[in-house]
């Protein structure tokens, strides 16, 4: 008994210095080679926001992409459909507390179906994930997922990750009644470091309520992602100040797709937090995605 609990305070205490170690990594590029996918010449996009958020976390993205001859689609997920100020003032819906990542995963299928061509998706946050996981479905053609939420299996025993994700993840409250962040989870879960007006504006802006169920299904099968198929180029985004999703987690998330054959990278931006695409020098992650997608598009050539 005692030896059992001494190998899992080991293997914890392993995880946590990995972890920490990941978080150094600033830049990788994943192997190309001929066989592996490319984009190809898709000009679409589609953004996913992530969870207590809404398209509107989007809104300087889609006409800088569109500025670059991007056709854009931002739509919202079900039940994030009206303004900020009505879903808070609706706050506790029922109807939002039913919303499950398996929902949000055949949303998105049903709308990728629509589109003239396979999109690029770039999703934050949950849209990360969800990102990952259409990508290994093979109808999208390529995909981006900035601070995403963790597959199944990608843990972090990180406390700020633990504090920043309590508000969902927590076993002691109901899955079925929705959750909306208070300003101070928000200010340390997003915008930690900002000036405080930045934090207070952005905390008014932005923040919704959302479903608990949502988060936890990241510890679930539907959360689970396939690796070693071949598929098309992902990229992998990480803040070096994120509490939500460490950089650690991110770098764990990508070492995931070691052995995959299909293009994986991965870029830490140091200093950005989880609402990194919201924050102050936003473009230069926007223009990072726009060059990745563009050398992405070429053929493979042997050297």
């Amino acid at each position: 008994m005692l030896i059992s609990y001494c190998k899992k305070i080991l293997l914890l205490t392993i995880s946590i210095l990995l972890v920490a170690c990941y978080g150094d990594v600033q830049e990788v590029k994943g192997p190309r080679l001929p066989e592996f996918a490319t984009i190809g010449e898709s000009k679409t996009i589609l953004f996913i926001h992530g969870m207590y958020l809404t398209p509107k976390s989007w809104e300087d993205w889609e006409p800088y992409f569109q500025a670059q001859g991007f056709t854009t689609y931002n739509p919202p997920w079900p039940y994030h459909e009206t303004s900020v100020i009505e879903q808070n003032a609706i706050h506790p819906s029922a109807s939002l507390g039913t919303l499950t990542l398996s929902d949000l995963l055949q949303y998105y299928r049903d709308y990728i179906a629509t589109l003239d061509e396979p999109p690029i998706l770039i999703g934050h946050s949950m849209g990360g994930l969800i990102a990952q996981l259409l990508l290994g479905e093979g109808i999208v053609a390529g995909a981006v997922a900035i601070d995403s939420a963790p597959p199944q299996g990608v843990i972090s025993t990180a406390p700020a990750f633990l504090k920043a994700n309590l508000p969902h993840l927590n076993p002691l409250l109901k899955a079925e009644k929705p959750t909306k962040l208070t300003f101070k989870q928000f200010q340390f879960g997003f915008v930690n470091g900002w000036p405080l007006e930045a934090q207070q504006q952005a905390y008014a802006e932005f923040a919704v309520p959302e479903s608990r169920r949502v988060g936890r299904s990241t510890l679930t099968t539907t959360a689970k992602i396939k690796p070693r198929i071949a598929r098309q180029p992902l990229l992998l985004i990480a803040g070096g100040n994120d509490h939500t999703i460490p950089a650690g987690l991110t770098y764990s998330n990508f070492s995931k797709y070691e052995n995959s054959p299909g293009i994986t990278d991965y870029k830490k931006f140091a200093e950005r937090t989880h609402f990194i695409i919201k924050q102050e020098g936003w473009t230069e992650v926007a223009d990072y995605v726009i060059d990745w997608i563009e050398e992405n598009k070429k053929v493979i050539e042997v050297n």
